[in-house]
């Protein structure tokens, strides 16, 4: 699916992955493994990526829901385990955090899970990608479709307005 106004980009959800909607994580399968990055629309969301903080091991056995590492982006963004199981994490983002960017569904995976289960049990946990479309649509890469500086909030443009009056 490409959405050809999100907060003023064109992105994509494709089609054949799943999706962690909550976190705007995408997986896909690779042989016992499920892979995951971080879908194209978050990325527009948090704006950039600068590097991913681990909070676990690598090679360390992880519960779903668990807390995995840090994001860190123009926020900080939490980031838990979609599935338990063995974590690996990609260590090309680490050498080249845009990767990320640049590839989000290839070379920007940020990490890989064995599932503790079989792979297809994993994987039919996982949301469609219908699911994860409708999650954005609350976002602001909706409401605010044209990207325009300030969003579309009452909130947003006043801390806008705030700093762009501010002299440095």
């Amino acid at each position: 699916m490409i959405i050809d106004k999100f907060l003023g980009r064109t992105v994509e959800i494709p089609e054949d992955l799943k999706y962690d909607a909550k976190q705007g994580l995408w997986g896909r399968r690779e042989g016992a493994e499920l892979v995951f990055g971080l879908a194209e629309p978050t990325l527009v969301l948090v704006g950039a990526f600068v590097d991913l903080s681990e909070l676990v091991n690598e090679g360390e056995s992880v519960e779903k829901g668990r807390a995995i590492g840090v994001a860190i982006t123009t926020k900080l963004k939490y980031l838990e385990a979609p599935v338990a199981g063995t974590i690996r994490f990609n260590r090309a983002v680490s050498e080249d955090p845009g990767v990320v960017v640049k590839d989000p569904y290839g070379d920007g995976l940020l990490f890989r899970i064995r599932p503790e289960v079989p792979v297809e049990q994993a994987w039919v946990e996982l949301d469609d990608p219908e699911t994860y479309l409708e999650s954005l649509k609350q976002t602001e890469g909706f409401k605010n479709r044209e990207g325009v500086a300030g969003g579309s909030s009452s909130m947003c443009k006043a801390v806008y307005h705030s700093i762009k009056t501010q002299k440095f």
